[in-house]
């Protein structure tokens, strides 16, 4: 499916099954494909760059495209934990969604899977339920994924998210695709492999092999 025949919504919620599983990456890439706007609500982690900056970096786009954190916490934890260390308390009811210009899409990153918890009784998840965005969920292409990935979309349809599809991150294994599309009702829209280099072009150019031509 090419970005001809799938139309991105005004505002996407990138998760994924797992840490470490390829968010900011893809991030990176639509929001070079699309030109759109980037937002990560809650930031684990300052001491290394942080995912704005990485994504602002490889893309080379404007800094005009990048709202700032919700939060900004400094130790690279499970976003409640670390907040806790700075006695800070994640509220839901102190996020403003950014506002983009007609047209244009805003793609929001979220921190960890979707039942990472953000304080005592709430979760990633709810803060996608507060967003009101169909959710892209990328996971991993090889051994364990149909397990989280499963879990993940049983989770997102529990509590009535629309999930906008899944993209696999990693070699191409043709199985587990197959898997994910079958038992969890779900279209795989990207397979997108292993990169050599991230650079504002090979990003767009990699955009362009995964989901159509450029904007």
């Amino acid at each position: 499916m090419t970005a001809s025949k799938l139309k991105f919504p005004e505002r996407l919620f990138i998760t994924g099954t797992d840490t470490g599983i390829g968010k900011t990456l893809v991030s990176a890439m639509l929001l070079s494909g699309l030109n759109a706007r980037y937002w990560k609500p809650v930031q684990s982690g300052l001491a290394d760059i942080t995912d704005t900056e990485w994504v602002k970096t490889h893309t080379g786009l404007d800094a005009s495209r990048f709202f700032p954190e919700g939060y900004r916490l400094k130790e690279p934890l499970s976003p409640h934990e670390s907040a806790a260390l700075e006695n800070v308390h994640i509220d839901l009811d102190m996020f403003i969604i950014p506002q983009v210009p007609p047209a244009e899409t805003l793609l929001i990153e979220g921190a960890g899977g979707i039942m990472v918890p953000l304080n005592e009784k709430e979760f990633m998840i709810d803060l996608m339920k507060r967003c009101n965005a169909p959710v892209l969920l990328v996971a991993r292409s090889g051994l364990g994924t149909i397990n989280h990935t499963l879990l993940s979309i049983n989770q997102l349809r529990q509590e009535h998210i629309d999930i906008f599809g899944v993209i696999m991150n990693g070699p191409l294994n043709k199985s587990n695709r197959d898997a994910i599309e079958h038992f969890g009702g779900v279209k795989v829209i990207a397979e997108i492999e292993p990169m050599e280099q991230i650079t504002p072009k090979t990003l767009r150019q990699s955009f362009s092999k995964y989901f159509g031509k450029s904007i």
